[in-house]
């Protein structure tokens, strides 16, 4: 008996397409949206993702101002820096970076779910996260899009 084999289907990066989408991220949950946001990015809501392929989606991320953490996260969680120089560790907890800039806060979280590699920094170079509801990318049309594990909150700190 003769069975004909089937061939894994593996992206070239000419052949993928990429489309823009947009979320607000107003009163969502930062752990699970940056979960979210960084599995568009890599690509894998795609029937076509390639593990070492740029397959992902472009992200705006809007109102970025408006994120919560919850189970009192935002006192608890540390987000550390280092200078390089000795004694130049700076640490501050993570609700005072997400008021101060939440864009960046985003930014952090997603960066952590990405490959550390090439490949994860140029995935995360299309992440665009603004704090406010304005963003300059009307030209490329992003989609509104719906994070499949949305949680919305009252905005407090449970």
């Amino acid at each position: 008996m003769r069975t004909t084999k089937t061939k894994t289907y593996s992206a070239k990066p000419g052949e993928v397409e990429t489309r823009w989408l947009l979320i607000d991220a107003q009163g969502l949950v930062l752990g699970r949206l940056a979960a979210d946001i960084a599995a568009v990015l890599r690509g894998k809501h795609k029937a076509t993702f390639t593990p070492h392929v740029d397959t992902g989606d472009h992200v705006v991320v809007v109102n970025a101002s408006g994120m919560v953490l919850t189970g009192g996260k935002a006192k608890k969680t540390m987000r550390y820096r280092h200078s390089g120089y000795p004694g130049g560790l700076k640490v501050e907890p993570y609700g005072e970076l997400l008021l101060r800039d939440p864009a960046r806060a985003l930014r952090a979280a997603v960066r952590g779910m990405l490959p550390h590699s090439t490949l994860g920094r140029e995935m995360l170079r299309k992440l665009k996260v603004y704090a406010g509801g304005e963003h300059p990318h009307q030209a490329q049309g992003p989609v509104p899009y719906r994070p499949p594990h949305l949680r919305m909150t009252d905005g407090g700190d449970d």
